[in-house]
């Protein structure tokens, strides 16, 4: 099993490196061509999510991109840092601020597109940071037969 990571700052302007390099990472992992437009999309979505949660959160740690071959399938899994709400924090009838209603609408929103782009999703979250998990089929030894990367 090989694994890229890819770490970056929580700034807008780096998920475009991370799709760029997540799509690479999926083409020569042997993932189908038809589907890197929705990988590309994921995780431009994924870590968009991610970044949004460390900026409203003031989280000055970096966000977390792994991209994993394993046999079979491709993985990435964005992890970031902000702390998340879990369903043993909420008190039925507690107030509930402004500013955590917007950050939960995004983080929402953000789940949606990817559930809908993803078939294979899995998300875990706690009070030091979240994991999303998302992961597609892939062809084994594509790179093995010519040893080149593909670019």
């Amino acid at each position: 099993m090989a694994t890229v990571e890819l770490r970056f700052s929580a700034l807008p302007a780096h998920v475009r490196t991370a799709r760029l390099v997540a799509a690479s990472v999926a083409r020569r992992s042997g993932v189908d061509e038809a589907v890197l437009d929705e990988v590309r999309l994921a995780v431009g979505e994924a870590c968009t999510r991610a970044v949004g949660l460390h900026r409203n959160h003031g989280v000055t740690e970096p966000v977390s991109v792994r991209l994993i071959e394993a046999e079979n399938q491709f993985s990435i899994e964005v992890v970031d840092q902000a702390p998340h709400a879990s369903v043993t924090d909420a008190t039925p009838g507690a107030m509930i601020r402004d500013d955590e209603v917007d950050t939960e609408g995004e983080d929402e929103m953000g789940l949606a597109v990817i559930s809908g782009l993803v078939d294979d999703v899995e998300v875990t979250t706690g009070e030091n940071g979240g994991r999303l998990r998302m992961t597609w089929p892939a062809k084994p030894g594509v790179l093995a037969d010519s040893g080149n990367p593909v670019v």
